[in-house]
């Protein structure tokens, strides 16, 4: 009797073994690599306004050799999208800056905007993956790295805005797609505590006619940050830096988010204080952890419709 109950608790190790061996493989040899374009639709339009096409990117984590993700990301350039939103962390090398503008050339020359994430400022580098499960993955007394940039981050912005995207740092913008003006506000990446929301907009000229959109940017999806742009007025808002939590539990969902957002709303359309939120997956992940499971890395294409329809 006791050895069978010995040999029935080592089948059941070997068992989970096998099972975490396989998953460990999928995770880093085959879903990493299983590029997904994702399909919503959003009612945040004024009424009578055109649907538009928006591409959204993020956390792209690009290596020079990364091929598969630079031929998804040539892939998209043949989409027919109106307008593209990238949230940050676009690169983790300092070599990536040209093939990444060379492979995102088509959607640079469509209406856009961008924010920076910490991974387009600093290099990766390994860390503890048992600290992502603390409330706030950043170490007590965090504050930016003292040390140089270390990835040409002014370069990315130029290369990015070469054709007109607009850098949203901290900052608003415009821009106008097809009769309907598209009003951004952006803040760098909330995750460096870099975020500054800009001052107030002037009222818009009252003789336009042109039918508004508010579109809020930033890369990490922080709770102080959906406030201030709610508060702001954003008809919707847009994130990445979730990774979708990088590692799901089917039937569970994401184990962290990296950030104070709700797990629940680590991926996908949700709302924060009744406005739209979109939380990107991205698109790949730190060379240092570069797996995902039950999250394979994405673009979404939202089409937004008026709030008649």
């Amino acid at each position: 009797m006791r050895n069978g109950r010995r040999r029935a608790a080592a089948v059941a190790v070997g068992a989970a073994a096998l099972g975490a061996a396989a998953a460990h493989v999928w995770a880093r040899r085959i879903e990493i690599h299983r590029y997904t374009l994702r399909r919503e639709e959003l009612h945040v339009l004024p009424a009578g306004a055109d649907p538009v096409r928006l591409l959204h990117i993020s956390d792209i984590h690009l290596m020079p050799e990364d091929r598969r993700k630079l031929a998804f990301l040539k892939e998209l350039g043949r989409l027919d999208v109106d307008l593209v939103v990238d949230t940050g962390d676009n690169i983790a090398s300092a070599r990536s800056v040209a093939p990444l503008v060379h492979a995102l050339d088509p959607l640079l020359h469509r209406p856009g905007a961008f924010v920076m994430g910490s991974n387009d400022m600093y290099a990766p580098g390994p860390k503890n993956p048992l600290r992502y499960f603390l409330p706030d993955a950043r170490p007590d007394g965090y504050t930016e790295p003292e040390r140089p940039l270390e990835l040409p981050t002014e370069e990315l912005a130029a290369g990015l805005s070469r054709h007109g995207w607009r850098d949203l740092t901290n900052r608003r913008d415009e821009s106008v797609v097809d009769g309907l003006r598209i009003r951004w506000v952006g803040v760098d990446d909330p995750h460096l505590e870099r975020d500054e929301m800009p001052a107030p907009a002037e009222d818009a000229d009252p003789a336009t006619t042109a039918p508004v959109v508010r579109i809020a940017v930033a890369h990490a999806p922080y709770r102080r940050v959906l406030d201030a742009f709610v508060r702001d007025g954003a008809d919707l808002i847009l994130a990445g830096h979730t990774h979708g939590g990088q590692l799901r539990v089917p039937g569970f969902g994401a184990l962290v988010t990296n950030c104070d957002l709700p797990r629940s709303q680590a991926r996908g359309l949700s709302t924060w204080s009744g406005v739209p939120l979109h939380v990107s997956a991205g698109m790949g992940a730190s060379p240092y952890s570069n797996y995902r499971f039950a999250t394979p890395p994405e673009a979404t294409l939202l089409t937004l419709l008026p709030r008649d329809r």
